[in-house]
């Protein structure tokens, strides 16, 4: 599933042609993906002016002139793409529909976004802009880990007393908002942290320098594109590149990165999701 970076890159992909532009004509091609879709979505939509394109956690919010926003996840497989652009930054021509389209929009401006998912775990919906924060998807969520309210002494406050491990804290979107199963695992490998370690347990000074360790992985992998493990890419089509510099996620058995590290990375299973470190240079 995205997590924050490949999220935030698809946001700042559509961002050119939909901020400020009018969605001249929206089609909604079945009832439903994750869940079903609002009711009148695409007369809702349509002749809707998109006024400002943000990210809250892995969602996409478009404010709309309506005083709504629609609220968009990608899900497994959702895609948004870009095709028709007229500003020239996208070269691809309108394609031909195909059967995973759920929802198109037709740009005033000549550009079409269209919203593919071959599973259907994506999700759409349409809330009051002035009450987006308390839509039950995003009044759970803890702070954008990018942001100002995501610094070292909340990070401490959350985690003491917690006897859970470091990995699933870090995991609770109700600590911290859009961090995924990869950007843990490399935040942890830069901390030298080992994500069998207890909350609770780290010193404050360390939990601490992970604050800006999480935000340097971050804006490390949206300056990459993302990450392309499976379905995802960015509006435009390209893969993003950040894989290509892991130093632990999916390197089971592969050699440590750290100058003078003998060890291999290992992988662990906890809470159903793998979790790539190594044992000697993560404590």
């Amino acid at each position: 599933m995205p997590e924050l970076p490949e999220v935030e890159t698809v946001r700042r992909g559509l961002a050119p042609v939909m901020e400020g532009e009018i969605i001249a004509r929206a089609e909604v091609n079945r009832p439903d993906l994750r869940w079903p879709f609002p009711p009148d979505m695409a007369v809702r939509l349509s002749g809707k002016r998109v006024e400002r394109l943000r990210r809250r956690s892995k969602y996409i919010l478009a404010d709309l002139s309506s005083g709504e926003t629609l609220l968009v996840h990608l899900g497994m497989s959702g895609r948004m793409m870009v095709s028709g652009d007229p500003l020239g930054r996208f070269v691809h021509e309108h394609p031909m529909p195909e059967k995973h389209d759920h929802v198109v929009l037709h740009m005033d401006n000549g550009a079409r976004i269209t919203f593919n998912d071959p599973r259907r775990f994506g999700a759409m919906d349409l809330m009051d802009t002035a009450s987006a924060d308390s839509h039950k998807l995003l009044a759970v969520l803890g702070p954008e880990p990018l942001g100002n309210d995501f610094h070292e002494a909340h990070l401490i406050k959350a985690f003491h007393g917690r006897n859970t491990p470091v990995k699933s804290a870090l995991l609770d979107q109700r600590i911290v908002a859009g961090l995924g199963n990869i950007y843990v695992c490399e935040a942890l490998f830069r901390a030298g942290i080992s994500p069998r370690r207890k909350a609770g347990k780290i010193s404050a000074a360390r939990v601490g320098a992970l604050v800006p360790i999480i935000r340097q992985v971050l804006t490390d992998a949206i300056q990459a594109g993302g990450s392309s493990l499976r379905d995802f890419r960015q509006a435009d089509g390209e893969l993003g590149y950040f894989q290509h510099s892991f130093d632990v996620y999916g390197r089971e058995g592969q050699p440590c990165r750290t100058p003078d590290c003998r060890s291999n990375v290992q992988r662990i299973v906890q809470s159903g999701r793998s979790s790539f470190f190594c044992a000697q240079c993560q404590r």
